[in-house]
């Protein structure tokens, strides 16, 4: 099993209890970018948008990586964007040790930190930090799109 299933497996328990319908999707339909902690180090670079090929296997939600990997500095970087159409979600709430940044550049929806549902717009800026239970929804009439950023700081020995 890897972490994308025992993900999806945790957190279908969890957000069903917090989202409605979020056990609707099956276990295997989820969007989730896993961040990558190998690898050679993130160079400087300019990634195109229209480059990008759409990862994931959730109805309506399509999510974009520019760069994923190490740096200098941190254990994991990943950073893209999800697209989600009238009523889709990537997957139910989660929680993960990276620490996330979402910014609303499109649309509207609601995202839920520890069971609480905020409304938000284009616009709007969401911190999840490590290990909270976070998720989103596209609850507009129009597509939401939103920019993420997850950061894992490396372990001091």
């Amino acid at each position: 099993m890897n972490r994308r299933e025992l993900l999806a497996g945790v957190t279908a328990l969890a957000g069903t209890a917090l989202v409605p319908d979020a056990g609707a999707q099956s276990g295997a339909q989820i969007t989730h970018v896993d961040t990558k902690t190998g690898g050679p180090l993130l160079q400087s670079s300019v990634v195109k948008g229209e480059s990008l090929q759409p990862e994931g296997a959730a109805p309506g939600a399509k999510a974009y990586v520019h760069f994923n990997g190490p740096t200098k500095q941190l254990e994991a970087l990943a950073s893209g964007f999800v697209t989600l159409e009238q009523g889709a979600q990537p997957h139910p709430p989660h929680r993960h040790p990276e620490e996330e940044i979402m910014i609303v550049g499109e649309g509207t929806g609601e995202f839920f930190i520890n069971g609480v549902a905020t409304q938000v717009k284009t616009g709007d800026m969401v911190f999840a930090e490590s290990n909270v239970l976070h998720g989103v929804r596209n609850t507009g009439q129009t597509r939401m799109t939103f920019y993420f950023i997850k950061m894992m700081g490396k372990s001091s020995s």
